[in-house]
């Protein structure tokens, strides 16, 4: 097996809880298989850094499962397509890659919704699940006065990571009203190791103003943010900062399943049972088939790592811990739901598509995702759609329907060299 092919009996896309409990169990029961993911490290963004400096159990534990398991890992391997069945082409630094494989399983997690709002485009105004990434390979933060703002368990989580980095948090802003958490709070108590970690994270973030009910209306700044006005719906006020960590829960990462023509059911992957998807031989497992967390992930990769290593009944064995786990998911889904006035935050003039440059009031003039790609470039930039896509979805109900090869920007050197192999993906003879 060269450098640029590879022949494995499972291949598994994403190395975060979900796609390396499916790569672990599915080579613990004999099968040969490859983890791929386009980061130098495992875990994912959930238990990214974990590796290399263990704070959590859970992760110690399922990586050092991981080093016996005899699983291939192929790491800075970005997946751009699937141009037949069986066969995946993916770039690396050293040079393109052709996995070919007989079952293949999709855990390409999430990323964070960001939702546009007057000066979100501002330098400085970013996710807080990116800035804790930046803070974590050494962006320094400490005396910097950062405001977190949005909605979703990510706030308080990002806010406790930048303090202990020496950030100095204004306020913690969740749109979601009081009354609504304390429900979820509530059902935490069902999950006693989560109320545990929910505990003390609000215990070290003490003194730290926790504010119910508010979301941002707009940033301000000259060359980069300086403010943000916050509002509760009956007054507003304005915070000053050097730092703000706006982002409104996540949005599943569904290109590669859509890509290889795997059906959705409300915007998440559609799975059965047994986690299979509605592609033959294809599996899902993780947040693209609904957001809930590290462990709902490790149960869900579990089920797809034993049912595609066909071995139903050690599968069967975690339906309830992932029916457990489901009944998180859908309180997650609940507690952290949009407010009608964060999805009305956008005026006509504001930023829609970052990449392009295409407004709001553009884009309102089109009847659909497709019209107005089509009429403004909105979504065919750098990021292919991941950032307007997810926001047309929640602003307007409608959003990124399908994906074409490529799925992320690649080299065209890439395309060429495995256009042989790929036989379909490019035509590379002239034409006249």
């Amino acid at each position: 097996m060269s450098d640029r092919r590879h022949e494995f009996e499972i291949a598994v896309v994403g190395a975060g809880p979900a796609g390396l409990s499916a790569a672990c169990v599915a080579a613990e029961a004999g099968r040969r298989v490859a983890l791929l993911d386009d980061t130098p490290w495992l875990g994912g963004q959930v238990w990214r850094g974990e590796e290399r400096h263990p704070g959590l159990p859970q992760a110690k534990q399922w990586f050092a499962r991981f080093r016996r398991s005899g699983v291939t890992l192929l790491d800075q391997t970005s997946v751009i397509a699937s141009p037949r069945q069986g066969v995946l082409l993916a770039e690396h630094p050293a040079g393109p890659r052709e996995i070919r494989f007989q079952k293949l399983i999709l855990a390409t997690g999430a990323r964070e919704l960001l939702l546009p709002f007057p000066g979100w485009t501002l330098p400085g105004v970013m996710g807080p699940g990116g800035l804790q990434a930046l803070v974590k390979n050494g962006w320094p933060v400490a005396g910097k006065k950062i405001v977190v703002c949005g909605t979703g368990p990510l706030l308080p989580a990002a806010a406790d990571g930048l303090k202990k980095h020496g950030a100095n948090i204004i306020c913690i802003a969740e749109q979601t009203p009081k009354a609504r958490l304390f429900r979820f709070g509530t059902k935490l108590l069902g999950h006693p190791a989560k109320f545990l970690q929910a505990a003390q994270i609000k215990l070290r973030l003490s003194g730290i103003p926790f504010l119910t009910g508010v979301w941002p209306v707009r940033a301000e700044g000259a060359d980069r943010v300086q403010s943000v006005t916050l509002t509760d719906g009956q007054k507003s006020w304005t915070e000053a900062c050097d730092l703000l960590a706006c982002g409104f829960h996540l949005a599943p990462n569904v290109e590669l399943p859509l890509a290889l023509g795997c059906a959705l059911s409300d915007d998440f992957v559609r799975v059965n049972e047994w986690q299979a998807t509605s592609v033959e031989n294809v599996f899902c497992a993780g947040e693209p088939t609904g957001i809930g967390g590290a462990d709902c992930a490790l149960a869900e990769g579990r089920i797809a790592g034993h049912a595609a290593a066909e071995n139903p009944a050690e599968a069967r064995r975690l339906f309830a811990v992932r029916a457990r786990w489901h009944r998180f998911r859908l309180a997650l889904a609940e507690a952290f739901s949009l407010r009608p006035a964060v999805l009305a935050l956008a005026a006509d003039d504001t930023i829609f598509c970052r990449c392009e440059d295409v407004t709001l009031g553009r884009v309102k003039q089109f009847p659909g995702w497709r019209n107005a790609k089509l009429h403004t470039r909105c979504g065919m930039g750098a990021c292919q759609g991941r950032i307007c896509g997810a926001a047309a979805k929640a602003l307007f109900g409608a959003g990124m329907e399908s994906v074409r090869p490529p799925v992320f920007p690649a080299r065209i050197s890439s395309l060429l060299t495995l256009s042989a192999s790929a036989n379909t993906l490019i035509e590379t003879k002239p034409t006249l």
